[in-house]
């Protein structure tokens, strides 16, 4: 058995690549905008809208109502091509990809 004459060979930082999606209908970008809309940018280049507003705002809203106070709505991220929220909260690419790829935004009620 050989002893690595260097250790730095086996960081896990080197060895871990970094995820990178390449589906068309990954999330690239998102940018919040007012009144609960979000501006989203593909992996292909498809960009668009997507308009949470009903969705946050119903009775039914669940776990999405802590996105009602502005404040957490505004932290949008994409993490693994998925638009995110503290907290676990996203949104599913693919169904997001297709409304934008037909309508040009995607309306969550």
């Amino acid at each position: 058995m050989s002893i690595a004459p260097d250790a730095r060979e086996d960081r896990p930082a080197e060895l871990a690549r970094q995820i990178v999606p390449t589906a068309p209908w990954r999330d690239v970008s998102v940018k919040a905008e007012s009144n609960y809309r979000l501006e989203v940018r593909f992996v292909d280049g498809t960009t668009g809208r997507v308009d949470i507003r009903e969705m946050v705002a119903s009775p039914k809203a669940g776990v999405f109502k802590a996105l009602q106070d502005p404040d957490v709505f505004a932290r949008v991220y994409v993490s693994l091509g998925a638009v995110t929220w503290p907290g676990k909260l996203d949104l599913a690419p693919d169904p997001m990809y297709d409304e934008i790829r037909a309508y040009g935004e995607w309306v969550l009620r």
